[in-house]
């Protein structure tokens, strides 16, 4: 693992769609060995922004580094970010198994880490599956077996909860706890408030591509009763 002390760190960041501002100075860290939670509503700039940390975008300025370095500049990236974004992203006539191998290989991981991972995330049993026959939750796992692939220090999860069942949701939730307590860095966004707010140490809250809210859970609710009430104080919660 990556034995940086740094965290993820998005400073500054600017983005424009023709003459739209999307992200507007967009700064805040993720902090290692806490479970930094980023919320938004559908269209704030939430995924803009993740899109930007994971180099698949490019802002008009600032930056979004990984423990100093940009994502592109990475020469084994899974070793040290792991991401679930954006689904699966695999054929779906491969075979779960193979899909990993395939990534694995990419990056340098030795192949034994397959099973390990599988493991992890419970999908021992789907290892000869093909991808196309995947359940939605049984997908966002396999994501996340993908991300845990190099051990990575960052654990960047977009809406991971996304199709699994109460007891997947739960399973989750200890998973991302034993994370950070592992030292590791975890930045995490879902729509699922009371979730979040079971697990997340710090909360980020990004408004028509502004940061309204950054700070721990308490400073963030102060004396507001829930983490759905504060993201709803501080958004109009439209759905573009």
């Amino acid at each position: 693992m990556n034995n940086s002390t740094q965290g993820i760190c998005v400073s500054g960041i600017c983005k424009r769609h023709g003459k739209k501002d999307i992200l507007k100075n967009v700064s805040f860290e993720a902090k290692q060995g806490r479970v930094t939670a980023f919320l938004g509503s559908n269209g704030a700039g939430k995924s803009s922004t993740l899109r930007i940390l994971l180099g698949l975008d490019y802002p008009l300025d600032g930056t979004a580094t990984f423990g100093g370095q940009s994502y592109a500049r990475i020469e084994t990236p899974l070793r040290v970010v792991g991401a679930v974004f954006d689904g699966i992203g695999g054929v779906r006539s491969r075979k779960v198994q193979t899909h990993l191998r395939m990534i694995a290989q990419s990056n340098n991981i030795p192949i034994q880490r397959v099973a390990e991972v599988l493991h992890l995330v419970g999908l021992s049993g789907k290892s000869k599956v093909r991808l196309g026959t995947l359940s939605l939750g049984e997908g966002q796992r396999l994501g996340l077996a993908a991300a845990l692939l190099g051990n990575p220090q960052y654990l960047v999860l977009d809406e991971p909860m996304n199709g699994l069942d109460p007891s997947g949701i739960r399973w989750l939730r200890g998973f991302i706890r034993s994370q950070a307590e592992q030292g590791k860095t975890v930045l995490l966004s879902s729509h699922l408030l009371s979730e979040v707010e079971s697990i997340a140490d710090d909360v980020v809250i990004i408004d028509h591509g502004n940061i309204v809210a950054a700070g721990s859970l308490a400073t963030v609710k102060q004396d507001i009763k829930s983490l759905e009430d504060v993201f709803f104080s501080l958004t109009d919660g439209r759905e573009e």
